[in-house]
C-alpha cells in the first residue's frame, strides 16, 4: 500500500477544529464508542468517519449505519475517485477501519471526498437517492425473447441420483493460522455406466458461522464459536448437482468457510487459497478413482469419476478460485504460496464463474470460461467478471470459448438456496437492497425484470449444463445458447438471457487495446482519471471494470456520439487483417440502457481501397437504472458475402466503418472479428507464469539500501506483460512493457532510505498484468520498509488552566522527538473535586459542536457527562506539540468557581498519566 505520512498530514489540516493550534482536537472517540456526525462538513469528515486508534495504530474508520453482510466483493476505501485502501472489516459487521500505514491519497482534499465502494457499489449512501439517479427509466422492459435453440440442456436427464457428504482432515494453507475443512457433499447418477465426467462447485465469500434461532448471531469468523454452527454454504447447488447428475456427471460442491473467515487479510483475496483447497479435494478424487476402496461412502457408491474431463463452478470469490485452479493446474505456482503440493492428475476442460471477483484481472486463456453476469448483482455489482473474457484477448492462441452471459434481473445470492431467504437454514437476504419508497425499476422485486430466486436459479443451472454439455460433452449445438449466436434455453424461461463471446472460431479482430487509429469517433481508455470512455456519473460498464490504478494503458474501446445519421466512424489497424475463409464479422457493440433501434451501417475497406457496406446492424440498449452495470455489449454479425461479391482482398482488410443512420446517440465497440460457426479443440499453450512477492524490510536508522521486488517467472517460452509501479507518496502508477522467460530476472528495485524518526511503514506497491504468452498468479507484491523507531513519548502540561470566563483554557501536548507521522492522543473531560463542573453553557457552542457532540445537548450538561467526552488530539508530523484549548464564555451570572478535569490517555484510549484540573473564575 501507500504511505500514510501525506495523507494523515491531510487529515490533520481537514480536521482542524476552533479549539486547537496548530493543529486541532478532532471530535472523536475511542474505538469502543460509536461515532459522532461531523457537524460542519468543510471543517469535519462525512459523517460515519473517524479517527480511530487501533491496537497501537492510528486508523480511518467507517461506521456503516446498518450492517454489511459478509459479501464477495472487496470492501475499499475511495477519495476523489481514487483507491484510498482496504478496510477490515468489524466482528458487528459495520465498522470498517484502515491503518494508517496501508492508505494511499493523491490530493490534499481526499478527505473531504471520502466514500465506500464494494464492487463498484457505493454502500456509505441510501440506493435510490434521486441526486444520484443517472436518468433512470421510470419503468424497465425486458429485451425480446430469443428464438429457441436447436437443444435445451436445463432439461434433466434419465438417471436417478443419489446424495452424500464426506468429511476429511482439514488442510493447512500459506498464511491461514487456523486448519480449512475438507467437506463437500456429492450428487452423482445412479447406474451410470463407465467413468464419468466430474464437476465441482465451489461457492463464494459468505458469512461462516450462525446461531440458530438469532437473526444477528451472524458471523465471518472461523473456526464457529461453540454456540454456533457452520454456514452449509455447499449445500446451496444441490440443484444444480441434480440437474447435472441426472444428464451422467458425478458432481461434488466443497466447503470453503475456512477460507472466508480468514481472506480478509490476503493480498489476493484469498484466490491461491482457494484454488489450493479445490485442489486438494480434486487429488482426493484421482486417490479415490485409482483406488475406489478407500473413498467415503457417497463417492464410492457414485461411478468411477473421470478425472480427464473436469468442469469447475465458481460462485463469486469461488468464481476466482477455480480460475486459480485451472491456472495452477496448468502452471504450477511458487511451492511457498501453495496448499497443495502433489502432482495434476486431472484435466480441467473448462470453467463456469458466476457472477465472480477477478481481484488480479488474471484470467486463463486457454481453458475455456463461461461467466454469469447478473444483472441485479448488489455484491459484484461492477461486473467485473466480464474480464474473464475481454481479458484474454490477444494473450495466447484465442481458441478456447469464453462466453458472457447477461442475465437480466438476477441477483448475485439467489443462485446459492443457502444464501436465499425462505430455503436457507441460517439467516440470508436478498443482496440487492431496495427501498420500498423508492423502487429500483429493475431490480426491486415485482418489477417486470425483476427475477424470482426459483426463476434465477432455474436459469443459473440451466447455463451450468449448458457449459458442461459444450465443455466437456464436446456438443457444439450448444454453442449457439452461449456465443452471441442469439438463441436461448427454454429452461431458463421466463429469465431474458444474452450472451456474446470471444475466441473459439473467431480469427483476425479490430481490437482498439492494439495500435489502431480512429476518425470520426474517440478512442478511449476504460479507465482514465480525466477522459475515460464511460463518465462514473453516465453510468457504468462492465467492461470497463476499475483494476487497482487510477489509469490503465491498452484497454479501450471506440466511443461513437453523433447528432445526425451518415458521419463515419472508422478504425484503422497498423496491419491490414485476414478476414478470408470467415462467415461473418462479428461486432461487439453497447449503448445507453433503456434505448432501443440503434441502427449502424458495417462496411470494410481492403488494403487497395475498395469498399464494401457489409449490412446494416441494429443494437437494443439493456434494462437499466443509477444501479445496473447495463452498458454491456451485445453481439451483432454481419455476413462478408457483399464483400466477397465486391471483389475485395479479404486477405488484406484495412479498416472497418461504422455509419450511424438513426438520427442521433451514442455507440461504444468493443471488438469486431472474423467468425465461423464451430468450436474447435482447445491445447493449452505452454505460457510463462509470473508472480509477484512482498519483501519486508526494516528502514535502518542511515543511508539508502536498494531492494528487488520478489517477481517469480516460470514455465515455458516467452512472453510479455505490463508491470505497474506505484508511487509510494501520491500512489500515481507508471507503467511499462517487460519481456519475461522462466528464470528470467525483472528488475524493479525499489530504495529505503533509513532515518531515526518515528513513521508509519512505507509499501512500495507493484502490479502486472498478462499481455502476450503468459499468464498472472500473484498480480500485486512489493517492497514493505517497516519502521524500526520507537513512537515518541508523550506528556501533556498546562499552559493556562485558571482563567476568567470568556478565556480560554490550553493545555501543551508535547513529544519527546518529532516524529515523521501523525502522533495522537486522547483527552477525556472528567469530573473533579472542589465545586461545580463546566457544562456545555460554559464553553464556546461552535467549540462545542465541532470537537464533542454534533449537536447542542438540551439543557446544561457537565463536559464529563456528555454522550462523548473525547477529543484525539494529533501532533503534526514534524512538530513536537499541539495546544488543546477549551474557550470558555462569559455570562451575566455570579457564581462560583468552576472546573474541568482531563485526563490524557495513550494511543489506546487507557489512561496515562495523572488527572489535570482547570478552573473558570466568575468574570469580576
Amino acid at each position: 500500500m501507500i504511505r500514510a505520512r501525506r495523507i494523515w498530514a491531510t487529515a490533520t489540516a481537514v480536521l482542524m477544529a476552533v479549539g486547537a493550534a496548530p493543529a486541532a482536537a478532532q471530535a472523536a472517540q475511542p474505538p469502543q464508542v460509536r461515532p459522532a456526525t461531523a457537524a460542519n462538513d468543510n471543517d469535519g469528515l462525512p459523517p460515519g468517519w473517524r479517527i480511530v486508534q487501533d491496537d497501537g495504530r492510528s486508523a480511518l474508520e467507517w461506521r456503516s449505519p446498518r450492517p454489511v453482510p459478509a459479501g464477495d466483493a472487496r470492501v475499499e476505501f475511495h477519495a476523489n475517485d481514487k483507491v484510498v485502501g482496504v478496510p477490515e472489516a468489524g466482528k458487528d459487521g459495520r465498522t470498517f477501519r484502515l491503518p494508517l500505514d496501508d492508505a494511499r491519497t493523491t490530493d490534499p482534499a481526499d478527505l473531504r471526498d471520502l466514500s465506500v465502494l464494494a464492487g463498484g457499489r457505493r454502500l456509505d449512501r441510501e440506493p435510490g437517492r434521486a441526486s444520484d439517479a443517472r436518468g433512470t427509466a421510470p419503468t424497465a422492459k425486458r429485451p425480446v425473447r430469443l428464438p429457441a435453440g436447436s437443444v435445451d440442456p436445463g432439461r434433466p436427464g434419465t438417471y436417478r441420483t443419489t446424495t452424500g457428504e464426506y468429511t476429511l482432515d482439514p488442510v493447512r494453507l500459506p498464511g491461514f493460522p487456523a486448519p480449512v475443512e475438507m467437506r463437500a457433499v456429492v450428487v452423482a447418477p445412479k447406474g451410470a455406466p463407465g467413468k464419468r465426467p466430474l464437476a465441482l462447485f465451489l461457492h463464494g465469500r459468505h458469512a461462516t458461522c450462525y446461531v440458530p434461532g438469532d437473526e444477528d448471531g451472524v458471523t465471518i469468523d472461523w473456526p464457529c464459536a461453540k454456540d454456533a454452527k457452520p454456514i452449509p454454504s455447499h449445500r446451496g447447488y444441490l440443484r444444480d448437482q441434480e440437474l447435472l447428475a441426472s444428464q451422467g456427471y458425478v458432481t461434488v460442491s466443497i466447503s470453503a468457510n475456512g477460507v472466508n473467515g480468514q481472506d480478509w487479510n490476503a493480498e489476493d483475496g484469498g484466490a491461491q487459497a482457494r484454488s489450493s483447497l479445490v485442489r486438494s479435494h480434486l487429488a482426493r478424487w484421482a486417490d479415490w478413482a485409482a483406488k475406489p476402496a478407500t473413498a467415503p461412502g457417497p463417492v464410492r457408491e457414485a461411478p468411477k469419476a473421470d478425472l480427464s474431463r473436469v468442469l469447475l463452478v465458481g460462485h463469486s470469490r469461488g468464481g476466482e478460485g477455480v480460475n486459480r485452479a485451472a491456472m495452477d493446474s496448468l502452471y504450477p505456482p511458487a511451492p511457498a504460496q501453495d496448499g497443495y503440493r502433489g502432482k495434476v492428475r486431472w484435466h480441467i476442460r473448462g470453467t463456469v464463474l458466476i457472477g465472480p471477483t477477478i481481484f488480479g484481472h488474471n484470467p486463463v486463456p486457454d481453458v475455456p470460461s463461461l461467466t454469469i453476469l447478473p444483472g441485479c448483482d448488489g455484491d459484484v455489482s461492477d461486473l467485473q467478471g466480464q474480464v474473464y473474457a475481454d481479458g484474454t484477448r490477444g494473450v495466447s492462441r484465442g481458441k478456447a470459448l469464453h462466453s458472457g452471459v447477461y442475465m437480466v434481473g438476477a441477483n448475485h445470492n439467489y443462485f446459492n438456496s443457502e444464501w436465499t431467504p425462505g430455503q436457507a437454514q441460517a439467516p440470508a437476504d436478498d443482496d440487492f437492497w431496495s427501498d420500498p419508497e423508492q423502487p429500483d425499476p429493475v431490480c426491486s422485486p415485482g418489477t417486470a425484470t425483476r427475477l424470482t430466486a426459483d426463476q434465477q436459479h432455474r436459469a443459473g443451472a440451466t447455463y451450468i449444463a449448458a457449459a458442461a454439455r459444450l465443455f466437456v460433452a464436446g456438443d457444439d449445438r450448444v454453442r449457439q445458447l452461449l456465443d452471441g449466436t442469439g438463441r436461448r434455453a427454454p429452461s431458463a424461461d421466463p429469465a431474458r438471457v444474452l450472451t456474446h463471446a470471444v475466441g473459439a472460431n473467431r480469427g483476425a479482430g479490430f481490437l482498439p487495446d492494439g495500435s489502431v487509429t480512429v476518425t470520426g469517433a474517440r478512442l478511449c481508455d476504460a479507465i482514465d482519471p480525466k477522459a475515460p470512455c464511460l463518465n462514473s456519473e453516465t453510468g457504468s460498464s462492465p467492461h470497463f471494470a476499475h483494476w487497482q490504478p487510477e489509469h490503465e494503458t491498452g484497454r479501450r474501446a471506440v466511443a461513437l456520439d453523433w447528432s445526425a445519421p451518415g458521419s463515419a466512424a472508422t478504425v484503422r489497424p497498423a496491419k491490414s487483417l485476414s478476414l478470408k475463409d470467415a462467415d461473418s464479422l462479428a461486432l461487439r457493440v453497447f449503448v445507453p440502457p433503456n434505448t432501443t433501434g440503434t441502427r449502424l451501417d458495417v462496411s470494410v475497406t481492403d488494403s487497395s481501397g475498395k469498399r464494401a457496406k457489409l449490412g446494416t446492424v441494429r443494437v437494443d440498449g439493456l434494462p437499466g437504472s443509477d444501479r445496473t452495470a447495463s452498458y454491456w455489449a451485445r453481439e451483432v454479425r454481419v455476413p462478408l458475402t457483399a464483400a466477397v461479391r465486391a471483389g475485395l482482398d479479404l486477405r488484406r482488410v484495412a479498416a472497418l466503418e461504422l455509419t450511424p443512420r438513426t438520427g442521433s446517440g451514442k455507440a461504444w465497440l468493443m471488438d469486431a472479428w472474423a467468425w465461423s460457426p464451430g468450436t474447435p479443440v482447445v491445447r493449452e499453450a505452454p505460457l510463462t507464469r509470473v508472480d509477484i512477492g512482498r519483501m519486508k524490510v526494516k528502514e535502518g536508522d542511515s543511508g539508502v539500501r536498494t531492494y528487488q521486488v520478489p517477481v517469480r517467472v516460470s514455465g515455458k517460452g516467452s512472453g510479455t506483460v505490463r508491470l505497474y509501479v506505484l508511487d509510494p507518496i501520491t500512489g500515481e502508477a507508471k507503467d511499462r512493457l517487460v519481456t519475461v522467460r522462466p528464470g528470467g530476472t525483472v528488475e524493479v528495485p525499489v530504495r529505503v532510505e533509513g532515518n531515526t524518526r518515528f513513521a508509519w511503514d512505507t509499501s512500495h506497491d507493484v502490479l502486472v498484468k498478462a499481455v502476450r504468452g503468459t499468464v498472472v498468479g500473484s498480480h500485486s507484491g512489493g517492497v514493505t520498509a517497516e519502521n524500526d523507531d520507537p513512537e515518541p513519548q508523550v506528556t501533556v502540561k498546562p499552559v493556562a488552566d485558571e482563567v476568567t470566563e470568556g478565556q480560554t483554557l490550553k493545555w501543551r501536548v508535547a513529544l519527546s522527538e518529532p516524529a515523521d507521522a501523525e502522533i495522537y492522543t486522547s483527552i477525556q473531560f472528567v469530573s473533579v473535586a472542589g465545586g461545580p463542573e463546566l457544562s456545555s453553557k460554559d464553553v464556546d457552542e461552535q467549540w462545542l459542536l465541532e470537537n464533542l457532540i454534533g449537536e447542542v445537548p438540551a439543557g446544561e450538561v457537565p463536559l464529563s457527562q456528555l454522550d462523548y467526552p473525547f477529543l484525539w488530539v494529533p501532533v503534526p508530523a514534524g512538530s513536537t506539540s499541539v495546544d488543546v484549548t477549551v474557550p470558555t464564555v462569559a455570562d451575566e451570572v455570579t457564581e462560583p468557581a468552576e472546573y474541568v478535569g482531563i485526563q490524557p490517555g495513550d494511543d489506546e484510549g487507557a489512561p496515562q498519566g495523572p488527572v489535570l484540573k482547570g478552573t473558570v473564575l466568575d468574570a469580576p
